[in-house]
């Protein structure tokens, strides 16, 4: 299970814990550099360039053993079409927020509430 409270905000460039590098989701996932290139370029995943070599890296909590976590890909067009940025996506789905079930918007996805969090994503992009 993904702990959805160990990524650090996305500005924090340096530390990667709770985050993937592209060999470690094709590791949990089983797809191919090719497969999760595609889901990066499609933003089926949104990353950070992160630690020494500026390497791209994706929230864990992201992923799924079957790949990105499939409400994730919906959130992020509403969020990008508000004009944030990836890091701030990142930052905003992995804020605390009691009033979502799981305490946050990306834990409360994970748990299969996208409307509500879409919702509010769409709120925060007005």
């Amino acid at each position: 299970m993904v702990n959805d409270n160990a990524v650090t905000p996305a500005s924090d460039e340096n530390d990667t814990s709770g985050w993937l590098a592209v060999p470690e989701i094709m590791e949990l996932t089983g797809a191919s550099l090719a497969q999760v290139k595609t889901w990066l370029q499609d933003r089926d995943l949104i990353g950070a360039r992160k630690g020494p070599n500026r390497a791209t890296y994706v929230p864990a909590t992201f992923l799924t053993e079957e790949g990105p976590l499939v409400p994730l890909r919906g959130t992020v067009t509403v969020l990008n079409d508000g004009g944030y940025t990836d890091e701030e996506i990142i930052d905003w789905l992995h804020e605390a927020d009691d009033t979502l079930q799981g305490g946050s918007a990306i834990a409360s996805l994970r748990e299969g509430n996208k409307t509500e969090v879409r919702r509010r994503a769409q709120e925060m992009a007005l």
